[in-house]
C-alpha cells in the first residue's frame, strides 16, 4: 500500500513538472514565431554572413540560441535551431562554434541580394584597399559611441576580450597594434584603378602613385556615397550625411532622418545636448532593424523627451528654417535648424566592376524566414 501511494505521488510530482516544462516550450515557441513573422515584415533576413542551419543535422540542444551577443536572431521551432530575426544578425559566427554536432555554417547574404555581391572563385587572390583614416567606419562614429566587437586574438599582439567599448578606446588599441607590428599605413590615399599584368602582379593606382603587388585584399564595405533622397532643399548647407561630434550642436531644433543603428544613435546623442530639440522621422511604423541594446535606450530617450520619435513619415521639403515633413499623407512644417539623413549608402559596385570584379546572384542559403517556416510547418 505504502508503494503504490509513493508511486501515484511520484506520478503526480512528475506529471506537474512535465506539464510545467511542455507548458514553458510551447510558450517560447510562440515568441519564436511571432519573432519570425516580425523578421519578416520588417527586413529582408539576413544582410551579411550568418548562419545556415542543416536541420538534418541539428539535435535540438540550443546551445547557438544562448551565445549569440545580439539577441533572438535564433530560436528553438519544433525542436530545431532556426533564424527568426535574421536582419539583427551581424555575423559573429559564436553560433557555428558551439554547435556540438556541426551543423552551422557561416554563409553570406540571401540569394534576393546576390546582384551586389562580388563572385568568387577559388582561383582569385586575395586583395586589401582602404580611403581615410585608420578606423574607417569607426572613426566616423560620433565621441564615445560604444562599438559592439566580439573577442578576437591580433597576431604578434596577443587577445582583446572586450564586448563594449568607446569608439577612442577601439581606435587607440589599433594605432598600438599597428605600432607593434611595425605596419605601414597610407592614409587619405584613394585607390583609382588596378589592373593585372601579364606576370600576374597587380599595379595600384592612386593619385599620389602606383605601387605592385602580388595580392590585394578589398576592405570596402558595402556603405559607399551616402544615399541621398532626392527631396526639394536636401543641397542647403544645413543637410548633412555624417555625425562626428554631437557636443558642437546645442540650443537647436535637429531633424533624423532614418531608422537604423546610425540614424538612432545620432538621436540619442544629439538629444542629451544642452537645449536640443531632437525629432527622428522614419518612414516605417517601428523600428526593426537596430540592435537590442539601441532598442532600450532609445526607448528610454523617448520616454525622458530627449528624442520625439514621427514614424509613417518622410521629409518632403527641407527649407533655411523649417522642414516640411509628411506623416501619413498630411503634411507638417516644423522649425529646424540642421538635418542629418542616414539612408544608408551606395555601394561601390561600380568601381568594383571596373576592376574586374564579376557579380551575380549566388543562392548560397534560404533566408531565416523559409527555415522557420518549414520548421513551423514540420511541427505542426
Amino acid at each position: 500500500m505504502d508503494n503504490l501511494v509513493a508511486f501515484i505521488f511520484a506520478v503526480i510530482v512528475t506529471g506537474f513538472f512535465m506539464l510545467s516544462y511542455l507548458k514553458k516550450q510551447k510558450k517560447i515557441e510562440q515568441e519564436a514565431l511571432e519573432s519570425a513573422e516580425k523578421g519578416k515584415l520588417r527586413s529582408d533576413g539576413p544582410q551579411s554572413q550568418h548562419p545556415h542551419i542543416d536541420a538534418n543535422y541539428c539535435i535540438g540542444c540550443a546551445t547557438c540560441t544562448l551565445v549569440c551577443p545580439e539577441g533572438d536572431v535564433l530560436a528553438m521551432l519544433g525542436g530545431k535551431a532556426v533564424i527568426v530575426n535574421g536582419y539583427k544578425c551581424i555575423g559573429h559566427s559564436l553560433c557555428a562554434e558551439v554547435c556540438p554536432v556541426g551543423a552551422i555554417t557561416m554563409v553570406l547574404a540571401s540569394p534576393s541580394m546576390g546582384g551586389d555581391m562580388a563572385y568568387l572563385t577559388p582561383q582569385y587572390e586575395t586583395i586589401t584597399i582602404d580611403e581615410g583614416e585608420i578606423g574607417g567606419t569607426v572613426a566616423k562614429y560620433p565621441r564615445q559611441k560604444l562599438v559592439m566587437t566580439s573577442p578576437v586574438e591580433f597576431p604578434m599582439y596577443g587577445k582583446f576580450k572586450k564586448m563594449q567599448l568607446s569608439k577612442e578606446e577601439l581606435i587607440d588599441f589599433w594605432h598600438k597594434v599597428l605600432e607593434r607590428a611595425d605596419f605601414k599605413v597610407r592614409q587619405g590615399e584613394k585607390v583609382e584603378d588596378i589592373k593585372k599584368g601579364e606576370d600576374g602582379i597587380f599595379t595600384v593606382m592612386t593619385p599620389r602613385g602606383q605601387y605592385r603587388t602580388h595580392s590585394v585584399v578589398l576592405a570596402l564595405g558595402k556603405s559607399g556615397s551616402p544615399r541621398k533622397l532626392g527631396v526639394k532643399g536636401e543641397e542647403l548647407p544645413k543637410v548633412m550625411y555624417r555625425l562626428i561630434e554631437a557636443d558642437h550642436y546645442v540650443n537647436k531644433k535637429i531633424l533624423i532622418v532614418g531608422g537604423g543603428d546610425s540614424a538612432v544613435e545620432a538621436a540619442m546623442g544629439l538629444g542629451h545636448q544642452v537645449g536640443n530639440k531632437v525629432t527622428l522621422s522614419y518612414r516605417k511604423e517601428a523600428f526593426g532593424r537596430i540592435k537590442e541594446g539601441n532598442t532600450q535606450r532609445v526607448q528610454e530617450s523617448i520616454r525622458k523627451g530627449k528624442v520625439k520619435v514621427v514614424f509613417n513619415s518622410i521629409p518632403a521639403e527641407f527649407k533655411e528654417n523649417s522642414v516640411v515633413l509628411e506623416v501619413n499623407g498630411k503634411q507638417e512644417e516644423i522649425p529646424n535648424d540642421f538635418v542629418w539623413i542616414f539612408a544608408g549608402g551606395q555601394p561601390p559596385t561600380a568601381f568594383l566592376k571596373k576592376i574586374g570584379i564579376g557579380f551575380g546572384n549566388q543562392d548560397l542559403t534560404s533566408t531565416g524566414s523559409k527555415e522557420a517556416k518549414q520548421a513551423a510547418l514540420a511541427q505542426a
